[in-house]
């Protein structure tokens, strides 16, 4: 039995993505409205790092978060749905052994990056209304940089330990993944070792990384609402509720669609269904992000107005 696991590891060169369940008469639709979908994600966060870096209004902590998570957001989408384009384009549906590897470890990282600014971004927001006074001091440039750098170390270390545990697995003949990218997953029912360790971190993983983050966001928004109520006017009620709407409409988004995926699974849940799931918070989330802080945000929909311009005082 060892031997014919060793056989199988040997010869695992590459998996198939069996990608969208799309008919191969709207692969040409689809394909073209996602490549829509990712040049709108990627350009509009770019946009957004684009003005919280040129205009000095913007130069704040909570910009300073937002910027980052717009660069987690167009990485995160340019993980998955570029090959996923080209899958769609070719009819290939194969993946390199190393290639499928390397993805979900970037899949990984970005996922738990993105849970932690937002995180940070509400305790952002906790301490801008609940502490007005203090902000600045508080929120200083130390604080935001190592709030970013623990963010990135222990997203980098989780998925780190999921990849080289992974690599210790051995693979079935069947190397076919029900999926449109390499999802953890999908890659353990595919193996032929026990995979119980794998399951214990994933487990251990969601707890420290998606709930813990949850749990801290919904306690700082229960402060946030405490001391909202306690603020006379409608004027300052509405101000405290206007920064906070995008950054809870992003979280009300993001971890709804990952909960309802994976923590509250329904057992009769078909693979197509779990795979528009997926869609939903790798690529419709990281799209929706650019318009939601710029619609619901005056600061950003002034310094876009100054850019613009700006760009146009240039061009006469």
């Amino acid at each position: 039995m060892s031997c014919m696991r060793r056989e199988n590891q040997s010869t695992m060169s590459e998996f198939l993505l069996l990608g969208l369940p799309i008919r191969p008469k709207q692969q040409g639709v689809f394909f073209a409205l996602f490549l829509g979908v990712y040049l709108t994600t990627v350009l509009g966060n770019l946009l957004i790092i684009l003005l919280i870096r040129l205009d000095p209004r913007l130069h704040t902590p909570m910009y300073f978060f937002l910027s980052h998570l717009a660069l987690t957001d167009v990485s995160f989408s340019s993980v998955t749905v570029p090959k996923m384009l080209i899958n769609m384009h070719t009819r290939d549906q194969s993946i390199p052994y190393a290639g499928c590897i390397t993805q979900m470890y970037f899949f990984i990282f970005f996922t738990n990056l993105d849970n932690f600014l937002l995180t940070s971004m509400a305790y952002d927001r906790y301490v801008a209304i609940c502490y007005p006074l203090h902000y600045t001091t508080i929120m200083g440039q130390g604080l935001r940089t190592l709030l970013v750098t623990i963010s990135c170390i222990l997203s980098c270390t989780n998925a780190l330990c999921h990849t080289l545990l992974l690599t210790r697995l051995s693979f079935c003949a069947d190397h076919t993944i029900p999926h449109f990218f390499c999802d953890l997953g999908a890659l353990l029912k595919l193996s032929c070792s026990d995979t119980s360790l794998n399951e214990l971190v994933i487990f251990t993983a969601v707890v420290a990384i998606i709930i813990l983050p949850l749990v801290c966001i919904l306690i700082s928004y229960g402060r946030i609402g405490v001391t909202i109520l306690k603020v006379p006017s409608i004027k300052g009620i509405c101000k405290a509720l206007s920064t906070c709407g995008s950054h809870l409409s992003v979280v009300s988004l993001y971890y709804g669609t990952i909960i309802g995926l994976y923590i509250f699974p329904s057992s009769s849940t078909s693979r197509d269904k779990s795979t528009i799931a997926s869609v939903m918070y790798t690529v419709v989330t990281p799209l929706l992000n650019p318009f939601i802080y710029s619609l619901r945000n005056r600061d950003m929909t002034e310094a876009l107005e100054r850019l613009l311009h700006r760009a146009k005082v240039l061009s006469q």
